[in-house]
């Protein structure tokens, strides 16, 4: 018996990471660090999400598990002076990657929040986010979740509310898009601001009027095949959708405060397009943590 197995300890806790959406996002010059600046609001969302479950074990000391979640366990253990001890990590996955919503960074958050409960790590909720910037410029938010806006390279976070339950559909085409090569296309399109603007739903009309994303023509210059794909979503879905982050989910959000309907919805919209689209809500947190 060690002070990982002894009685009172817990031995196993699970994290739900749940996925970013990025209502609004525009894009500005590029930095010297060679990111580029940003104004984005964004929120987490119910579904899809992943779960992160973590085990304290005797041996071998540190992580075993090969992501950016490692990464981020990684450097907690390390920043709390704990690299001797051995955690053992599962990661089961829904949320899609290369589709915008942040799961590798909602990974991360999550492996950091269930490490830092499963070894009773003393690290505060500030060095938490800094170890957080320090793996990804998502993985603050997705740590602290709810709605915000992010700024500098997405690091800088004013949390904000919601007006009233956020209420959506979240389609999911089966293409990709890497983030690089999506932001590498804006600057040789020149940095095009997004002409077309979505009126925000009344959750959100008190933080932003409109809602656009500067990253979707680039997008579609990266994956030509995602323009078609929104004209049919908002024809069957008689709606306007906004794109994901940098692609390549689109969201329709809805005037409605019922979970119910978005899903009635969701059904309709996947059998129409042949995609899977979920009907999920906004939620307040980022992770979610159970023993």
């Amino acid at each position: 018996m060690n002070e990982l197995t002894q009685p009172g300890r817990l031995r196993r806790v699970r994290a739900t990471a749940h996925a970013k959406l990025t209502l609004s996002l525009a894009v500005y010059e590029r930095r010297d660090d060679d990111y580029h600046e940003l104004e984005a609001l964004a929120v987490s969302i119910a579904d899809p999400s992943d779960v992160v479950e973590v085990e304290a074990v005797p041996h071998p000391p540190g992580i075993t598990l090969d992501n950016l979640a490692t990464r981020a366990a990684e450097d907690l253990l390390i920043d709390a002076g704990r690299s001797g001890h051995g955690v053992r990590m599962w990661l089961r996955k829904s949320i899609p990657v290369r589709a915008g919503l942040g799961g590798g960074s909602a990974d991360a958050a999550a492996a950091l929040a269930a490490i830092r409960r499963l070894l009773d790590v003393d690290v505060d909720q500030e060095r938490l986010q800094a170890l957080a910037a320090g793996v990804g410029s998502d993985v603050p938010f997705c740590l602290t979740g709810g709605a915000a806006w992010l700024r500098g390279r997405g690091e800088l976070l004013e949390p904000v509310h919601l007006a009233g339950p956020l209420v959506l559909v979240l389609a999911l085409p089966p293409l990709q898009l890497a983030t690089p090569d999506v932001y590498a296309a804006w600057d040789e399109l020149g940095g095009p601001i997004a002409m077309r603007r979505v009126p925000a739903p009344p959750p959100v009309a008190p933080l932003a009027e409109e809602l656009s994303n500067d990253l979707e023509l680039a997008a579609e210059r990266v994956e030509p095949r995602l323009a078609d794909f929104r004209a049919d979503l908002e024809a069957a879905a008689d709606a306007p959708a906004i794109l994901a982050g940098s692609g390549a989910a689109y969201a329709v959000l809805l005037d409605t405060d019922s979970p119910t309907e978005a899903t009635a919805l969701a059904r309709r919209l996947s059998r129409r397009l042949k995609v899977p689209v979920v009907g999920t809500r906004a939620v307040t947190h980022g992770v979610r943590l159970s023993a």
